[in-house]
């Protein structure tokens, strides 16, 4: 399905579960979808299941916007609690439409919780209070933590109990009904050599065909390019060699702090999502990777480059990007917005020191080149998201790697060739629909929307 197909579903107002590979262009249908919204005088929710994913669309954790912050079960007192809550309550009954990105990383468990506030404080019984959900992410990409038994309280809780780990396998997924649009273009890597090792990790079926072209961009510790980040399963290696390679370079390092403003709930939700530190040290020949887009400046999440200097009047990082051009990098905002009013923001130059990167820090990011270090993946998904991160198979440089960082999740796998079944039957029902009526569609559903107003459910 293309984004343009993908995009005429969401606005008929249905309740969509928007997948594919990572490069297909989720978020930019997403970012579509909220543009023509607004177009029309409507705010949707944008949120995602962690701070990270937030940054990347402009919105919050699904967790803050519903209220249930840290809460893994839901009994009746804390749904009380939380529907009397001026501030969550109206921030839920004026909302028409439900945005959750990465939903991959987001618990069975959870997507149950965000469906029973929305019910309960709507005063509707329809799935998620009668709101269009849109669910966006890639099964195949990092899972939820769940975490142990032992870790959840004995109370009782509100929902319906659930096992499952996947957020599809939850109840309210499956009241949701969500239709699926499975995003097939490819606009992130353009090496059919590279395509097919990613398509066969999803596939579970990659085998010695692929590991020749994998072994074929091993490389030493000691050659590894200059400038590109190195991607690491874990903080622990990350640190040290951001600390080490800063420390090398001459000079005292330049420091940039960060600023807030707003109710600290936000802001430390903000700052656990920015990939800008709160606090920036900086030195002549620092490898550096931008944390957030400005096309009009030439940037993007994720484009590399090196200080060059700092201004004399600004004191503002002068970088020094591959193609040559040199950009003066000044502070940018994280916010977070309601009703068109900036409730929390955090000010910070939107760079981050680049030799070295978490993978799960990686989600979401496209880079033109990086060396990584699969030898200690432990996670499904794991080594699929860092190695799809880079465009081309001549951008990868890999230390080395284990039988986990092949695999994805079993499970996932068999379900995705469902959800890309379903898609390819949705897509040709869709395809029967005269133009006029969808256009006629897509009126009905901003009308209705505007007459709510800040009503309950839409149905």
């Amino acid at each position: 399905m293309t984004q343009s197909q993908a995009l005429s579903i969401l606005k008929t107002g249905a309740s969509v579960f928007l997948t594919g590979e990572p490069g297909s262009g989720k978020t930019h249908t997403v970012n579509r979808l909220a543009a023509y919204l607004r177009e029309q005088g409507i705010e949707p929710a944008i949120t995602a299941s962690t701070g990270i994913a937030a940054t990347h669309i402009g919105g919050v954790t699904i967790h803050s916007w519903g209220g249930i912050g840290i809460k893994t079960k839901l009994d009746k007192y804390s749904l009380n609690k939380i529907a009397s809550s001026k501030h969550i309550a109206s921030r839920i009954r004026r909302a028409k439409i439900l945005v959750i990105d990465e939903v991959s990383m987001l618990s069975a468990e959870t997507l149950s919780m965000i469906d029973a506030v929305c019910r309960e404080i709507k005063q509707c019984p329809e799935p998620f209070g009668g709101m269009q959900i849109v669910l966006v992410g890639d099964f195949f990409q990092l899972p939820p933590i769940i975490r142990t038994n032992a870790e959840h309280s004995a109370q009782a809780t509100f929902i319906e109990e659930s096992s499952a780990r996947f957020a599809y396998d939850s109840p309210a997924w499956a009241r949701a009904k969500p239709v699926v649009c499975y995003l097939t273009e490819q606009y992130r890597q353009d090496d059919y050599n590279f395509l097919s090792i990613l398509s066969s990790i999803r596939r579970n079926s990659f085998s010695d065909n692929q590991l020749r072209y994998i072994e074929t961009r091993k490389i030493e510790r000691h050659s590894a390019p200059d400038g590109a980040p190195k991607l690491f399963s874990h903080n622990v290696d990350v640190d040290r060699v951001n600390d080490e390679m800063l420390a090398k370079l001459p000079g005292e390092p330049q420091t940039f702090d960060m600023f807030s403003r707003g109710p600290e709930a936000l802001i430390t939700a903000l700052k656990k999502g920015c990939l800008s530190p709160e606090t920036l040290e900086l030195k002549i020949g620092a490898a550096v990777m931008f944390t957030k887009n400005n096309p009009k400046k030439g940037f993007a999440n994720g484009t590399l480059g090196k200080i060059d200097g700092f201004d004399k009047e600004s004191c503002y990082p002068m970088v020094k990007m591959r193609s040559g051009r040199r950009i003066e990098v000044e502070p940018m905002d994280w916010t977070v917005e309601e009703n068109g009013k900036i409730r929390g923001k955090i000010t910070q130059l939107p760079l981050r020191l680049a030799w070295a990167i978490t993978i799960h820090k990686s989600q979401g990011m496209s880079l033109d080149e990086a060396v990584m270090d699969l030898s200690q993946v432990f996670e499904f998904g794991q080594g699929y998201v860092a190695l799809s991160r880079v465009r081309r198979l001549s951008g990868l440089h890999l230390l080395g790697w284990n039988e986990r960082a092949f695999q994805v999740h079993p499970e996932v796998s068999a379900k995705d060739e469902s959800f890309l079944a379903a898609s390819k039957k949705v897509e040709i029902e869709f395809a029967k629909i005269p133009s006029a009526e969808l256009i006629k569609m897509h009126r009905n559903f901003i009308t209705a929307c505007q007459r709510l107003g800040n009503g309950g459910g839409r149905r």
